[in-house]
């Protein structure tokens, strides 16, 4: 399938300062101003996470229904992501953004205005659409940046997923428990509300295109298949694995993406470019994306449970979820310190050498976790460890496929691999609770997952981060740290962009 050309505006810098001024203070500000968005998007996931035991009281719900503030959102931002970013590289990444900060602002202020269960699960499944912040983002700074700026202002970006998480749960956690729980959504509310003001205002749209028609078929079919995929991972433990109702998502999920595989590689313009996936450079780089979200998912999942586990378990510390939430921050403060060094190691290495880096990494740091979880200190230092390596994996994942794909499709590969850290997610909450469900013993007569649970759940995500770094290697080299030359609109042309994919 013959790629589109992209369509850019002659009179743009060529990888330059965006229109104002060499040094002008929008300049400055855009990179800042991108990675405020990214860390809202993250804040916007975690929340909630402090509510979660108080919301069947505050909304009379069922804790099963009050669940779903989490799965909705997980829902809607893996369908949408993908979608979104190739509606950006069609119809302009900054319009799109913008969109996408606007639907999580709204869903902030319904959220904010009831009590309703139905409501705010509707509003929670607004809010998924700010996942497309971060490749959207990431796509901008390919087109507006030189070379020598990307790396780290891509690696920073990144980041971005984990600073946002860490900062998150012990604000919301502060906020819920001195205030009303309404009022964490109106403080959202405002942040989303000053990013979408300050993206207009210091984000230029970028002037590489994609032009065609939108796929609507092939968005439609993703969305299905994809819904009956992460709905069966995500309630496969409260429905029963076996059930008629998981098994049947599952086989629906196989009809449905084998006929959109075949739709998207028929079709002129496809949603998403299987041929341009099916290269090793991408298609390697998206498996090592799902091994990797699987591996750094797990870290907060059980870091957050072991900790506020009951004294009386023998290993517990009885912490609070404030208490909790200021354990996890150290590791939002690591991965914002310690972006710039994996875009060093990148320029020098190559992004599949950080990658396989991180991932090794992650690895220690959960063999850190298996070897002793009973005292604070060490289970901060294991925590962080993962940290460190997640910081060098995410940075390392976007700059292997701004290396692999045409400029004027960064945005929806983006949001591919995007979708692929997703899906491990899901797998690593579901594969974590399955693990933890297994291995449980009473406390107070409660059944209180063991020690051994959450050690073999430690080994398994350092088995899969292992296998991460090993897919990470096969990944082809890189043959130049920007990864394509530049036309003279500004742009690099679709067909050098699909010769280093090669």
């Amino acid at each position: 399938m013959a790629s589109s050309a992209p369509i850019s505006d002659p009179s743009a810098p060529v990888g330059g300062p965006p229109a104002g001024g060499s040094g002008s203070l929008r300049e400055r500000l855009t990179i800042p101003v991108l990675a405020f968005g990214g860390t809202l998007m993250a804040v916007m996931q975690t929340v909630v996470v402090p509510l979660l035991p108080d919301l069947p009281r505050l909304t009379g719900a069922a804790p099963g229904t009050v669940s779903w503030m989490v799965t909705a959102t997980l829902l809607s931002g893996a369908v949408l992501t993908p979608v979104l970013g190739r509606a950006g590289d069609m119809y302009g990444k900054r319009g799109v953004l913008l969109a996408a900060l606007g639907l999580m602002t709204l869903g902030s202020v319904t959220c904010a205005l009831t009590s309703d269960i139905r409501v705010l699960i509707a509003a929670r499944t607004l809010q998924g659409a700010a996942t497309a912040v971060v490749p959207l983002s990431i796509s901008i700074l390919r087109d507006e940046l030189p070379p020598e700026r990307r790396g780290s202002a891509v690696a920073l970006m990144s980041s971005t997923v984990g600073i946002g998480a860490a900062l998150g749960l012990p604000a919301a956690a502060l906020i819920v428990q001195f205030t009303n729980w309404h009022v964490m959504f109106w403080v959202t509310s405002a942040l989303g509300a000053s990013g979408v003001a300050l993206i207009r205002w210091a984000v230029p749209e970028s002037p590489v295109r994609s032009p065609g028609r939108f796929d609507v078929a092939g968005a439609l079919g993703l969305a299905v298949g994809l819904i009956c995929l992460l709905l069966g991972v995500s309630q496969g433990g409260q429905w029963g694995w076996g059930s008629p109702r998981i098994t049947g998502l599952f086989l629906a999920a196989a009809v449905v993406l084998g006929l959109w595989c075949r739709q998207q590689l028929r079709a002129r313009q496809p949603l998403v470019d299987l041929r341009l996936v099916s290269r090793p450079k991408v298609g390697l780089s998206h498996a090592a994306a799902l091994l990797t979200g699987f591996a750094f998912y797990a870290n907060t999942l059980v870091t957050a449970q072991l900790v506020q586990a009951p004294e009386a378990t023998g290993y517990g510390l009885g912490l609070t979820i404030v208490q909790t939430g200021l354990v996890l921050l150290p590791s939002g403060i690591i991965m914002l310190l310690f972006s710039p060094l994996s875009a060093r190691i990148s320029a020098a290495r190559g992004p599949r050498v950080t990658l396989a880096l991180g991932t090794a990494v992650i690895a220690a740091g959960y063999a850190v976790r298996v070897a002793d979880s009973h005292q604070l200190w060490m289970i901060m230092v294991g925590a962080a460890v993962v940290a460190t390596g997640t910081t060098l994996a995410y940075s390392a994942l976007p700059s292997l496929i701004l290396h692999a794909v045409p400029a004027e499709q960064t945005a929806s590969a983006n949001g591919v691999n995007v979708l692929m850290r997703t899906i491990g997610q899901a797998v690593s909450s579901a594969a974590v609770a399955a693990v933890l469900v297994r291995h449980t013993s009473p406390v107070g007569g409660i059944p209180v997952p063991t020690l051994h649970g959450y050690l073999m759940a430690f080994s398994i995500a350092g088995t899969v981060a292992l296998a991460a770094s090993a897919v990470a290697l096969t990944i082809p080299g890189d043959r130049s740290s920007d990864g394509g030359r530049r036309t003279r609109g500004g742009t690099r042309s679709a067909r050098d962009g699909v010769k280093e994919g090669a």
